[in-house]
């Protein structure tokens, strides 16, 4: 293949990109073709569209008629295939029998191998934020599925597991420019990695936007004592389930980094060596992703720290206050227990003023206390 069309029609791809509002293919209405089979459809060498919609064999047969001309292939989308959906594209293609149990598996870790030099097989988690009017502690932040990718030389199949991840906007965006489907199988592999790894900052974006709210939450001077409250749930478990979802976004990223790094570096028949360079931009996009990561786990292990430290703080200003009081009340409850003993011989027993001057000393003496406790920010 020559590789200028390469560059040029990759450089697109690693361009920023917006929001892009969720389509879920899986859906009956968007699966004619079967109950899991998604898409199928073929392209010849120029990346254009060979027919419309068809059945896998005659996807296949068109591809492979034209086979002494260079390029073409088929691309089949799967979501969730069972083992009897699976198995004619299994003998039609002559996938690893070990890999094709590993794609009707869902939460594989993920992986790249190749098996022989003509096919190789991926595996992508694809992470999604879900919305939520406020962070309690039993919200769901991350929700995560998988993409799994066989790459041959004249075939793609992309098997889906999850309700969110869809494939079908980024085949339209492709299918927009034909140049880059002209690159072949290892163009479509390079653009669900970039598109799988370009969600992860969207949802780190997303987690951040929490993160920020619980440091707000913390730090506020009209926290309450505990901060807690029947909506939310209390502070400590709040921060909790935040990095619980935390660790679940973690492991769809980090196990991802090694993956890149053979499909960037590793030479193979599969994978032309300028589509490679595109390989490393994305491994570049995931390490800043990992990064954040690891921050997101700092700042929350540190905010965690904060708020328990606030409320060691709170409980050791009230049994401060507690403390105080006891011991001005103390006072009138000694002196009274002494006057109620009864004894004759008993200083003052028998004055007049006696009862009055008892009462005002008590007063004084409580006062002085009180006093006493305040200026030293007890009370």
């Amino acid at each position: 293949m020559p590789t200028v069309p390469v560059v040029r029609s990759l450089r697109r791809v690693v361009r920023p990109r917006v929001p892009r509002p969720g389509v879920d293919l899986s859906h009956p209405a968007r699966s004619p073709l079967g109950t899991s089979v998604v898409s199928c459809v073929a392209y010849d060498r120029e990346g254009t569209r060979l027919m419309a919609e068809c059945g896998v064999e005659q996807a296949l047969a068109c591809v492979r008629k034209g086979a002494d001309e260079e390029g073409g292939f088929v691309w089949i989308g799967l979501h969730e295939p069972t083992e009897a959906e699976f198995e004619g594209i299994t003998e039609l293609f002559g996938l690893h029998p070990l890999a094709v149990e590993n794609a009707l598996e869902p939460h594989q870790r993920p992986k790249a191998e190749w098996f022989g030099a003509e096919m190789m097989y991926a595996v992508f988690k694809t992470v999604t934020y879900v919305e939520h009017e406020q962070l309690t502690a039993t919200s769901e932040v991350v929700d995560t599925g998988e993409i799994v990718v066989f790459t041959g030389a004249d075939f793609v199949i992309t098997v889906r597991h999850g309700r969110h991840g869809s494939l079908g906007p980024l085949r339209e965006e492709l299918e927009a420019e034909p140049e880059r489907l002209a690159q072949g199988p290892a163009a479509v592999l390079h653009a669900i990695a970039d598109r799988v790894v370009d969600d992860y900052l969207l949802v780190a974006d997303e987690v951040q936007t929490d993160i920020d709210g619980l440091e707000s939450d913390v730090f506020a001077s009209e926290a309450p004592f505990g901060w807690s409250g029947s909506a939310g749930g209390s502070g400590t478990a709040r921060i909790y389930q935040l990095k619980r979802e935390l660790l679940e976004l973690k492991r769809a990223t980090l196990p991802l980094a090694r993956p890149l790094e053979l499909l960037s570096d590793r030479p193979n028949r599969l994978i032309d060596p300028e589509i490679r360079k595109y390989f490393r931009d994305v491994a570049d996009h995931l390490a800043r992703v990992v990064e954040q990561i690891a921050s997101f786990e700092s700042l929350l292990d540190s905010i965690l720290q904060a708020h328990l430290a606030q409320v060691s703080t709170a409980q050791n200003e009230g049994m401060r206050k507690i403390s105080a009081w006891v011991a001005i009340v103390a006072v009138p409850t000694m002196v009274c227990g002494i006057y109620g003993m009864n004894f004759d011989h008993m200083p003052e027993l028998h004055w007049p003023v006696g009862y009055p001057l008892i009462l005002v000393a008590i007063a004084v003496t409580c006062v002085a206390m009180y006093r006493a406790f305040r200026r030293n920010g007890w009370l």
